[in-house]
């Protein structure tokens, strides 16, 4: 897949099929446009070049409203890349670009350095300043400019239609398993493996501590769960605990897997935590024996929900 950083970089892409949005979480709904894209595009003989925004539009237009990302720009690169994305141009979006009319920005970011022969997007998509660009919009652009317009339309799961809203509802709540659902694959927080205090190995249950590449990333509900961490390609069982840690008085937010049967040094490493299921919320015990026997608990019945075999 290749990567642009800027529109300019671009010097010719044959037949593009262009998909445009900032696709936070880039769920099911986001990837049947992705899926619709990647196969016209191959049908076609051509090329699929998805192009999406960075930060999110929101955070430019509404400061004031703290909103988290589903999906970091890394995580995001390689799941477009899993999804067989052919081109993906990333944008800036700042205050200025949000001022672009909805042709100005067909012209100058999608016609003459893309030429595309097809726009394919989603049932509510909009662009342009004041949001005013929309399908009949793209459809008379089509006709002006010589592409074809594809509408996706809306994604349902047991009749609730999925949003990258309605997900940050159920991460925030800890219910990972319609997280999932909606997602499509497993919600995971990526980053560095960064000093913690090492109280953890003193009572049995030594962690890695994990210092997210986003720092907007949404955090799922403080507690235990069953995860798998992911290092160098390779997946591991183990159970992590997001929260203050209470019972150390520390409270200060930190992210921590126990990796089962794991004995690597992997400070400074880049490592992903995929959040399976919630067990408990995080707990003040009275002190470190009484913690580490919970932790034992804990562990067998992660072991018992994760199984044998890692899918």
């Amino acid at each position: 897949m290749k990567i642009y950083r800027n529109i300019s970089e671009i010097v010719s892409i044959p037949k593009a099929v262009v998909t445009v949005g900032t696709f936070d979480g880039l769920h099911i709904g986001h990837q049947k446009v992705i899926g619709e894209l990647v196969n016209t595009a191959r049908s076609m003989g051509g090329q699929s070049v998805v192009l999406t925004f960075f930060p999110h539009p929101r955070k430019v237009l509404q400061p004031d409203f703290n909103l988290k990302v589903i999906i970091s720009r890394k995580e995001k690169t390689k799941l477009f890349e899993k999804l067989g994305v052919d081109n993906l141009v990333c944008i800036e979006f700042t205050k200025d670009f949000a001022l672009t009319s909805s042709e100005e920005f067909v012209k100058k970011y999608l016609v003459d350095p893309i030429k595309p022969v097809k726009v394919i997007i989603g049932y509510d998509h909009h662009f342009g300043k004041d949001r005013k660009g929309n399908l009949e919009f793209l459809r008379e652009m089509g006709a002006k400019y010589n592409f074809e317009v594809e509408k996706i339309e809306m994604q349902d799961i047991e009749k609730i239609a999925v949003s990258s809203s309605k997900i940050r509802e159920v991460i925030s709540r800890g219910d990972m398993k319609t997280a999932t659902k909606f997602l499509g694959y497993n919600f995971s927080i990526s980053g560095e493996v960064v000093k913690g205090n090492q109280l953890g190995r003193t009572i049995g249950f030594p962690t890695a501590n994990v210092k997210p590449d986003e720092p907007d990333k949404i955090i799922p509900e403080y507690g235990v769960y069953a995860v798998l961490f992911e290092w160098k390609g390779k997946l591991y069982k183990g159970m992590s605990n997001i929260g203050i840690r209470p019972t150390l008085d520390v409270n200060v937010l930190t992210i921590e897997a126990h990796i089962f049967d794991f004995d690597q040094d992997i400070y400074g490493e880049e490592v992903s935590i995929y959040f399976l299921e919630h067990i408990r919320p995080e707990k003040k015990f009275r002190d470190l024996e009484l913690l580490r026997r919970r932790l034992i608990i804990d562990r067998l019945k992660v072991k018992g929900i994760l199984g044998e075999d890692i899918e």
